[in-house]
């Protein structure tokens, strides 16, 4: 698992080839502020290959954080990420590794009947009731979330998982009232408070698409105070001393600021305030997702914001915004070839935005 001691001496290793902001506090050690994510591309062995290399490569450059979820590209992900790890010449206590439960994962292929694959390791197996089943793929029910931890664990063969996520809980909105997603979210907290008190992970977050970026009235809003509540009250019902919720994942970019730009909850002193805000002021730490818009600002960033940002590619450009923003811990990117890491870490060698402030972005 990564500890204090592994990722700083990974950060004394590689920290002189960086800005000086590269690296930065999680936990009681430091993550670099570029991770990889693992999303994107075909359940192919070809794909499996690209990534591992891509993963290893990352590792031997000076990104030490990666991440995945229990689903992506139906499990080779989870394998690739455990297989990089292992291959890298880089101590396991200096890698932060995260992932996700939430979306019924298949294993490495799509069945012919998806329908029939979730009702058979499901429901059938007691891991959900239909009720708690949204879209027919989703669910953070107790048994499911216990499962797919266990399920992370074995395909990346590691006996640790530094950050994992509830994934994307406001899918749970489409079939149940707010008061009883809140309810299903502390449920599973409950869950992952007890992986933490035993030392299976080694925090916890909510990875969300729209939840914490869209205004109140949104049918996708979920309430950070009220999540960061719930984590209290599971922590207290397990018998930890502090909550183990670390940790928003959320998309944020150029063309998504929201999460900088809508103020949607409501800090101790009854002001509204932006998600990234209200994590900064309650010590979490913000990952962002979708950092190149699925790469779209490989090909454009808008006029007048361009010129405000640093770097020597559009790809970078975009990075830095995300990784410049108050309160963010790292922006993620998916990084499937090797040339894309290079030119991605490459990112890391500027000061995000130069001499300007983040607020001149939006001048």
């Amino acid at each position: 698992m990564a500890t204090g001691r592994g990722t700083w001496e990974y950060r004394d290793r590689f920290g002189d080839s960086f800005g000086r902001t590269f690296f930065r506090r999680f936990g009681p050690g430091v993550v670099s502020s570029i991770g990889i994510g693992t999303y994107l591309g075909d359940p192919t062995d070809e794909v499996d290959d690209q990534y591992r290399e891509s993963l290893v490569l990352a590792l031997e450059s000076g990104v030490n954080l990666i991440d995945t979820a229990s689903n992506y590209r139906y499990g080779r992900s989870e394998r690739v990420v455990g297989d990089a790890v292992r291959e890298a010449d880089i101590d396991r206590d200096a890698i932060v590794v995260a992932s996700k439960a939430g979306f019924v994962p298949f294993d490495r292929t799509r069945p012919e009947n998806p329908a029939q694959h979730v009702r058979e390791t499901v429901l059938d197996a007691g891991l959900a009731t239909v009720d708690e089943l949204a879209h027919g793929s989703h669910t953070i029910a107790p048994a499911f979330v216990e499962e797919m931890v266990d399920r992370s664990l074995d395909l990346m063969g590691l006996d640790h998982i530094d950050l994992y996520y509830l994934h994307n809980p406001e899918t749970q909105l489409a079939t149940a009232d707010r008061e009883t997603v809140y309810d299903r979210i502390e449920a599973a907290f409950e869950v992952l408070e007890r992986r933490v008190a035993a030392d299976d992970i080694g925090r916890y977050g909510v990875a969300t698409w729209e939840a914490f970026r869209v205004p109140e009235d949104h049918d996708s809003y979920l309430s950070l105070p009220e999540i960061v509540e719930r984590a209290e009250r599971a922590a207290e019902t397990v018998g930890n001393d502090d909550s183990g919720l670390a940790a928003i994942q959320l998309p944020f970019n150029v063309v998504m600021a929201d999460a900088f730009t809508v103020d949607a909850h409501e800090t101790d002193d009854g002001e509204q305030t932006s998600a990234l805000w209200y994590a900064h002021e309650h010590d979490l730490d913000v990952f962002t997702s979708a950092s190149l818009a699925q790469g779209n600002l490989t090909r454009e960033i808008p006029e007048g914001v361009n010129e405000l940002l640093t770097g020597d590619t559009l790809a970078q450009r975009a990075l830095n915004f995300s990784r410049s923003a108050p309160g963010v811990t790292a922006a993620l990117v998916g990084a499937s070839s090797p040339e894309h890491v290079a030119e991605n870490v490459a990112a890391g060698t500027f000061d995000p935005l130069g001499a300007r402030s983040f607020d001149a972005v939006f001048e």
